[in-house]
């Protein structure tokens, strides 16, 4: 075989010569490439460099498209039988054309004299006309766009949006180059100019929004992938559109993992795009279970949504153990049987797990649902619970319109605070006292968990007063909860839900920072559940 990296990669002229031309699509780490390459090179130049070495890939065709491809090619020089860079144009005219089309030519002069084997213009021709084509559809579809994603992870989006889900990252596919008219042509020419004028990627950035009118698009979901510097601009540009637009960053070996299935799923939930399993059944009671990092907790409502019961139990090793134990525990409180209960969804990280539930909801629309339940003023959830953070915003209807998401780090969540507290020795409710600000100012600089312990450590080296550092840390989760707010953008009413809506210090040091009042339900760790209680319910 001989591989090849990006979509322009002339692959009928390689199949040409009796070779299978495969896409490196890895799926693999990159503990060898990490030893190879800075730290700061992108993690899909990693992946496949990684991918090369391991399977033994010892011919392989390159593009010119990014500094990370010419790093690679860098790299893998004197490495591999055959190694070739394409010069690829960021153009697409004529001028363009000609220059690809000399580009494929010395690439096929390259590999006759690494083979041995002559190009069959015949057999060549021959290929262009047997291949299959296959249009965009013209229905409404979900695009994602920006860096590649697997394919198996394109796929999995697919089994839970209930419409098309569209590839049109930078690596796309084959199948919608259009390749006719080849009377009278020359078959090379005319094959530069076909890929060159199939879907843009980014780097033609021309041809783009012009594209982009011909597809009618319901939302967005855009990948962009940490140390690449394309992406962002475009996505800039993407939001104009007017378009739901979701954004994710991988690092291409986390592309399906719990938190960006987290996001992808609120998102077809606020597109109405997603695909609920389960069948509603009628009865007189409704339970939610919210499977959290920290805490679960489980709402039973009755059909006319009163709150019947509650619990919140600690989220142990076994995700499953601590949902059971919860569910008693709310039967019991309610005076009821399972056998009572008609329906139960199940929201959270751990949502998927939860064997007694009929369906699962993400917990942006179950928190979205429970914050509206209680004031339908509420156009803005500040959420920080013991791993994550998020903001959401809703409309008139209490729908979700806009979510950020904090999940990749435990800065400005409960765990830091509880690490905090660990350090301080002081009881996490003796922290979330703390309110005053008449002491002594003290700025935490990192919002990092290790660094700001360390931070702290040396704080309590220099006999700083405990509260002044307490005062310091509910400052600094403020901060981070307001920059994420910022993102959605500010509108009242505003709310705050999980377990950190009960540290007062925090709580007002966000009011400080916003000057509007929050509204803090009486109990805030159970908006979720009572959100998927009310999904449950039908609503």
């Amino acid at each position: 075989m001989i591989g090849y990296v990006c979509k322009y990669a002339p692959a009928k002229v390689l199949e040409v010569f009796d070779k299978d031309a495969v896409r490196i699509d890895p799926k693999i780490r990159t503990d060898t490439a990490e030893s190879l390459v800075h730290p700061n090179m992108c993690s899909f130049m990693k992946a496949v460099l990684e991918e090369v070495l391991e399977n033994n890939i010892d011919e392989l065709v390159l593009t010119n498209c990014c500094d990370s491809m010419r790093r690679l090619y860098d790299v893998l020089k004197g490495k591999l039988q055959f190694l070739y860079m394409l010069d690829l144009p960021v153009k697409v005219n004529n001028t363009s054309n000609k220059i690809f089309y000399d580009e494929i030519c010395s690439l096929i002069s390259a590999y006759e004299r690494y083979s041995g084997k002559e190009f069959d213009m015949d057999k060549f021709t021959e290929l262009l006309k047997n291949h299959k084509e296959k249009s965009l559809p013209d229905a409404e579809l979900i695009a994602v766009f920006g860096a590649r994603l697997r394919p198996d992870v394109i796929d999995n989006i697919q089994k839970r949006s209930n419409i098309k889900v569209q590839n049109l990252t930078c690596t796309a596919t084959d199948k919608y180059i259009k390749l006719k008219n080849l009377e009278d042509q020359d078959p090379i020419l005319h094959y530069a100019k076909t890929l060159l004028n199939s879907f843009p990627c980014m780097r033609m950035a021309e041809e783009r929004p012009e594209f982009l009118k011909d597809i009618k698009i319901k939302g967005i979901i855009y990948n962009t992938i940490k140390f690449c510097d394309f992406y962002s601009y475009e996505y800039a540009a993407l939001k104009n559109l007017d378009v739901p637009t979701l954004k994710i960053e991988t690092d291409y070996t986390d592309t399906d993992s719990g938190q960006i299935k987290t996001r992808v799923d609120a998102f077809l939930e606020s597109l109405g795009s997603r695909r609920i399993t389960g069948v509603n059944k009628e009865g007189k009671y409704f339970a939610g279970v919210d499977s959290g990092s920290t805490s679960t907790n489980i709402v039973i409502l009755d059909n006319n949504k009163n709150i019947v019961s509650y619990s919140i139990v600690p989220t142990g090793a076994m995700a499953i153990d601590s949902a059971k134990k919860a569910y008693e525990i709310a039967l019991k409180r309610a005076g009821l049987e399972k056998e009572d209960i008609a329906n139960v969804v199940s929201t959270g990280y751990g949502r998927v797990g939860i064997p007694f539930a009929d369906k699962q909801v993400t917990e942006i629309t179950c928190h979205g649902k429970g914050a509206f339940y209680f004031d339908k003023d509420i156009r803005t959830i500040i959420d920080i619970g013991g791993q994550d953070s998020k903001v959401i915003r809703l409309d008139n209807e209490g729908n979700v319109v806009d979510f950020v998401m904090n999940d990749k780090c435990s800065a400005g969540t409960g765990k830091f605070l509880e690490v905090m507290a660990r350090t301080l020795e002081v009881p996490i409710d003796e922290m979330a006292e703390v309110i005053t600000d008449s002491g002594e100012n003290i700025k935490i600089t990192s919002m990092c968990t290790v660094f700001a312990e360390s931070e702290v450590i040396s704080l309590i080296a220099q006999n700083k007063d405990k509260k002044d550092i307490i005062h310091a840390l509910n400052k600094a989760v403020a901060s981070k909860g307001v920059v994420l707010l910022d993102r959605v953008g500010r509108k009242g009413k505003y709310m705050m839900t999980g377990g950190v809506a009960k540290n007062k210090g925090v709580v007002s040091e966000i009011e400080n920072k916003i000057e509007d009042k929050i509204r803090i339900p009486t109990e805030p760790q159970i908006i979720g559940a009572l959100g998927a209680a009310i999904l449950a319910l039908g609503d």
